[in-house]
């Protein structure tokens, strides 16, 4: 029986209306405004369209340096101050780095608006006065103790580096991770940094979201305050976004440490993002290995007790090639080939038979909970509007998104994994507990 949530997935799409107004700024930021008066709360998010694709090789992990080095001060606000004054005024406050965007936002009373607003204005256009030789260097050990702290000092905290080198060419913009290579940050100096910055962080480079509790003339007008006097120049270059072929020879990694488990992973190369293509692989990877009712749980874990947890997931990415992932844990005794055979089972499994309906009912309603979920909140609602103003080029598809996965039939899933989810287009991971 499935459940009333699986039925609406495919019998009653539902569909959003959430307001979205926009307008460009003369310097070419574009500022998006969804009022929404239900709490007396306003979230500022602004999306700059920079990651560590943006970066070139021997200079990787700049975007990510950043997201620290924003908070150390501009023209009038002190080190720190940033993050203090808005807590003070009652705010969450919090940025982050992917391969595609750098994103910095708060959520605070209304009140506090304006005070958001010139904070994040003051460093987008003065952030190179208060740079300094010593500001580069303390933020440099920050992102070198957080590398020990993530990456290096966890179980399995180098898997995702190595399953992009599998995945994506060296020099690919793809090619190495957001923390980058401290190497490279080592080598940085504080011209290299600068220039970075002068080259992304530009109001025509940026997007401005403003979501809660202001009408959208009064969010514009505030916006033009703070931010219209910054200055414009060229728009970055974009990085290459032709899409990768499949992976061949099935190329392998393998690695050992003190983890409590074997484990396997597997990536294939996926099509870019929120285009027909992956969402049908992305619908094909849920079934596969999403939650305790998906095939990979129901006979890894659960059925044959090969594996402690397995899933499958995907990475969505829009510069031309995304990345889709399997992984399990094995169980004490089990060897990560047997894993292997048995997950690329699984797999073969659903790529001949193909997925049932009830199994695309319950994926889309997965997708659906989640979905709606972080749009019930104006603080992951403006991150929203934001991804797709500045991955996608228009914010009201937030409002169209989830009638685009409903509509996603059995044979799309189906072909995508014919297309997409090779066994023998496969790149493989194996990492092994290290003998007590």
């Amino acid at each position: 029986m499935t459940s009333p949530a699986e039925q609406s997935a495919t019998a009653h799409p539902i569909t959003t209306s959430y307001p979205i107004s926009e307008t460009v700024l003369g310097n070419g930021l574009r500022v998006i405004a969804s009022p929404d008066h239900n709490a007396p709360s306003v979230a500022v998010n602004l999306w700059y369209d920079v990651g560590s694709r943006h970066e070139q090789l021997g200079r990787t992990g700049f975007a990510h340096l950043f997201e620290h080095i924003m908070f150390q001060g501009s023209a009038h606000v002190a080190a720190g101050q940033h993050i203090g004054l808005m807590q003070a005024a009652g705010a969450m406050v919090n940025a982050t780095t992917s391969m595609d965007r750098t994103n910095y936002f708060e959520t605070l009373p209304t009140g506090g608006a304006d005070l958001a607003l010139w904070l994040e204005a003051d460093r987008m256009g003065t952030l190179l006065d208060a740079l300094t030789q010593e500001n580069l260097d303390t933020q440099r050990e920050v992102v070198k103790e957080e590398k020990r702290q993530r990456y290096d000092n966890v179980p399995y905290g180098d898997a995702m580096q190595r399953l992009i080198e599998l995945t994506f060419p060296a020099e690919h913009p793809y090619g190495h991770t957001t923390i980058g290579s401290m190497d490279d940050l080592n080598a940085a100096t504080l011209e290299d940094v600068r220039a970075f910055f002068g080259a992304h962080y530009l109001p025509n480079n940026a997007v401005l979201t403003i979501a809660g509790d202001l009408q959208a003339e009064d969010a514009f007008a505030r916006a033009e305050r703070y931010f219209g006097g910054l200055a414009p120049d060229l728009d970055p270059a974009d990085p290459d976004d032709t899409p990768l072929p499949a992976i061949t020879g099935l190329p392998q990694q393998e690695t050992s440490a003190a983890v409590p488990a074997d484990a396997i992973y597997l990536t294939w190369r996926l099509p870019t993002r929120d285009t027909a293509a992956f969402d049908a692989a992305d619908l094909a990877l849920s079934i596969l290995g999403h939650g305790q009712t998906s095939r990979l749980h129901r006979a890894l874990v659960r059925g044959a007790e090969l594996a402690e947890s397995a899933a499958a997931m995907t990475m969505p990415l829009i510069g031309g090639t995304s990345l889709g992932l399997c992984y399990a844990r094995a169980r004490s005794g089990v060897e990560p080939e047997r894993l292997t055979e048995a997950l690329l089972a699984e797999l073969t499994r659903l790529r001949t038979d193909g997925p049932t309906e009830i199994e695309v009912r319950r994926a889309k309603a997965q997708f659906e909970r989640h979905w709606l979920n972080e749009l019930a909140r104006i603080d992951s609602r403006a991150d929203a509007i934001g991804e797709y103003a500045t991955l996608h080029g228009d914010p009201t598809l937030i409002n169209s998104r989830l009638s685009v996965i409903t509509g996603i039939g059995r044979d799309q899933i189906a072909a995508a994994l014919t297309e997409h989810l090779d066994p023998d287009h496969r790149a493989t991971l194996i990492y092994r507990k290290e003998s007590e």
